[in-house]
């Protein structure tokens, strides 16, 4: 029996709030960006990329959004509806806000860097009143990201998503997703990641977003990871995923399972990206009814295809692929049961 169910009678799989943004990766390799000449545009923001990894497995997704009033936010919009990603809820900044621009530095297949442009950006202007309760009412899953609580109007548009989700049965994903741009104090990112992790059914973050979740220094291994979800988990999340880097993550249930994820064992292009791709896969998994270990699974194949690619969102799979490369990897195993209180 699945650990979470979903309202099947609702025509929506998915709507996502949060950002979309632009990635520029790097067509020369291995070297820091100032030796850099050229870039590849790609679609990019964690939510924005999640977005079409779900629509790649053939799911029904929306988006709800702000794009600049310019060529950029055209390409955001073109890309989504040439996909079939629902675009009806997203809008055009109005005061000249721009897209959130992503360079991104690939010194070597394990070693990849990030350089962010996000003042007034487009994607932090989406309002409450952009927010429709039908919308949330006729959708299976929220999946809000935490950078768009980072700042107003934006957050106040998420949580009262939230609210209309709670009110309906729509569930709650919380991908913690912290980015430092933005945001005023240490104290606001434990006040809102807090409280939308109170309302969240799922909840996937790394010990660093987790301790910033709890107001701890982003260094602390105390309190340990299960004692953590055990408070989720009586907060009423289903599933809590804590990750830590090269070593894996761990995933912790509401029927007191622990599971150990590990990466799968290919060569590496770049060192980002992975997360939005094992989110997306991982959600699919969650709404075809599978056990956590079998979407854990899939999400972790999707996202070590997607970091032996050159994009993050062009390079979505799909689950015939997925499962492909499952079946080229079947000596590996990547998910482990452990004890509750096992630590990595």
């Amino acid at each position: 029996m699945a650990l979470i169910s979903f309202d099947e009678n609702k025509k929506r799989d998915v709507v996502l709030i949060g950002r979309v943004t632009l990635d520029f990766n790097p067509n020369e390799l291995n070297r820091t960006l100032d030796k850099v000449k050229t870039f590849s545009m790609y679609l990019g923001g964690s939510p924005g990329n999640m977005a079409v990894g779900i629509n790649k497995l053939g799911k029904n997704v929306g988006f709800i959004g702000c794009v600049s009033d310019d060529q950029f936010g055209d390409f955001v919009l073109n890309y989504f509806n040439e996909r079939g990603i629902d675009t009806s809820q997203m809008t055009r900044a109005k005061n000249g806000e721009r897209m959130g621009l992503t360079f991104t530095e690939i010194k070597s297949p394990t070693e990849s860097s990030i350089l962010m442009y996000r003042d007034q950006v487009a994607d932090l202007e989406i309002a409450p009143e952009d927010v429709d309760e039908q919308y949330i009412a006729d959708s299976k899953i929220l999946i809000v990201s935490g950078t768009a609580l980072s700042k107003s109007p934006s957050r106040e548009a998420c949580l009262l998503a939230v609210q209309y989700a709670k009110k309906h049965g729509t569930r709650v994903i919380f991908d913690i997703d912290y980015r430092p741009y933005s945001w005023r104090s240490k104290k606001d990112i434990q006040i809102y990641y807090s409280l939308l992790a109170s309302m969240a059914d799922v909840i996937i973050g790394s010990r660093d977003e987790v301790n910033l979740t709890e107001g701890l220094d982003e260094e602390a291994t105390e309190p340990a990871d299960h004692v953590i979800a055990e408070k989720y988990i009586e907060q009423g999340a289903k599933i809590v995923i804590i990750k830590h880097g090269k070593k894996g993550s761990i995933a912790y249930t509401a029927d007191k399972k622990a599971y150990k994820v590990e990466s799968y064992h290919i060569k590496l292009l770049k060192s980002f990206g992975g997360g939005d791709a094992y989110g997306s896969a991982f959600v699919y998994g969650l709404l075809a009814g599978w056990t956590v270990p079998q979407a854990l699974q899939h999400g972790t194949a999707h996202a070590a295809m997607v970091v032996a690619s050159h994009s993050c969102s062009d390079a979505m799979q799909t689950v015939e692929q997925i499962d492909a490369f499952m079946q080229e990897h079947k000596d590996e195993k990547v998910i482990t049961e452990l004890d509750w209180e096992a630590a990595l």
